[in-house]
């Protein structure tokens, strides 16, 4: 079937046409890999035609990536396309690293499903209170702080909830300093030591990037749900899509349970079709897989935040912490992964990045692709030391 284009200069009929082309062009969506996967461009020439991105300038993008990780890549899409795929080190499109806090955006998406499909489990919503033998198991009570009654499912989807995090804290724009912080990485995802991180705030009237707050809500998913997260992830979003093989780090002995603090170990293409999902809010081919009104709020301030821009496990533009538009929102994790979406430009990017440690069957359970010693000695350049934002600008200079 012959491809139908909106070129830059529109002509009255082009403008008449526009709508029927772009909800055409919005009714695609990627097949599996095994399936054919998605579909490319190959020339520079095409895709600035079609796509409307400078190939040069995403060579550019590239180059900052390769300063300031060991291993990595960057996959970008626009208007459905698959445009640019380029990995270096320990990359590969079959790579599964530990993504780190990426897998945090994973757990919220997990969340909004579960608030549609169990609403008679929250009839209040993301104003749900949690702390409650519904929603925790045992190691979570008796209360050591009558203050955790008041925390609901939007304050830990916000990193709100009191909760002890990572420094600074915020309260209403302003950094705070948290004396002691909480635990962060792996320790913050084992159950019992999530459930007893102590609160530093009551709940709203403060922001810290609480990993042991996201993990507690994987161990309401787990509560209400009856099954691990990971299971939720396979079932409600992994096989509508067609991923292909991937799993979690953090593969512990004190770890029991799916980390709902982050971990996913996911090859960057399907990295790619998690934002094109959130993209086209939550609809993937004729299936709504998520409430399209969930992903909005992770693309927006949030009520449950009025601290810092930082959303349902997103960070958000709002205040233009990154020059581009204000409504693109993005999700980090250690070692340099970050997610992109950008509404309004119908685009979306990875930027696969990664430790060694991260690549390693020891993590993550799943053998990495062969690894050449290509960036052995590498060493990171501090001026180009940023893994969200600045990646962010210099991929939407990219277009035309």
């Amino acid at each position: 079937m012959r491809q139908v284009y909106i070129s830059v200069g529109v002509s009255r009929r082009s403008l008449l046409a526009a709508p029927f082309l772009l909800a055409r062009r919005n009714d695609y969506f990627p097949p599996s890999d095994e399936r054919g996967g998605w579909r490319t461009l190959e020339s520079p020439a095409e895709i600035r035609r079609v796509a409307g991105l400078d190939r040069e300038r995403l060579d550019e993008a590239f180059a900052y990536l390769q300063r300031n990780t060991k291993h990595g890549g960057l996959v970008v899409a626009r208007r459905g396309w698959l445009v640019y795929e380029r990995y270096f080190g320990r990359g590969h499109r079959e790579a599964t690293p530990n993504g780190a806090s990426v897998g945090k955006s994973f757990t919220s998406i997990a969340a909004g499903i579960l608030l549609q499909e169990r609403r008679d489990a929250f009839p209040d919503g993301l104003d749900q209170r949690v702390w409650t033998t519904r929603y925790l198991p045992a190691a979570a009570f008796p209360l050591d702080d009558p203050a955790r009654a008041e925390i609901r499912l939007g304050h830990l989807l916000a990193m709100t909830s009191g909760i002890r995090g990572n420094n600074p804290g915020y309260v209403r724009g302003k950094p705070v300093q948290i004396d002691p912080p909480g635990p962060d990485g792996w320790p913050a995802t084992v159950d019992e030591n999530a459930l007893r991180t102590p609160l530093w705030c009551r709940p709203g009237e403060g922001y810290s990037y609480a990993t042991a707050g996201i993990h507690i809500v994987s161990i309401v998913l787990r509560q209400v749900a009856g099954m691990e997260l990971k299971q939720y992830i396979e079932e409600h979003l992994a096989r509508p899509m067609g991923w292909g093989r991937w799993g979690w780090g953090y593969r512990r002995p004190e770890i029991r349970h799916t980390p709902g603090g982050g971990g996913i170990a996911l090859r960057a293409r399907d990295m790619l079709r998690f934002a094109y999902l959130l993209l086209r809010e939550g609809r993937w081919g004729e299936r709504q897989l998520v409430p399209a009104d969930y992903v909005r709020q992770c693309g927006r301030r949030s009520r449950y935040n009025p601290h810092y821009p930082y959303s349902l496990q997103f960070n958000v533009n709002a205040e233009g912490t990154a020059r581009a538009p204000r409504e693109a929102f993005w999700k980090m994790g250690s070692g340099g992964h970050c997610l992109y979406v950008v509404p309004s430009l119908d685009l979306v990017a990875y930027k696969l990045g990664g430790r060694d440690e991260q690549y390693s069957r020891a993590n993550t359970g799943l053998e990495p692709p062969p690894y050449d010693g290509s960036r052995d000695g590498w060493k990171p350049d501090p001026e180009a030391a940023d893994y969200g934002a600045r990646p962010l600008e210099l991929i939407v200079r990219a277009v035309v």
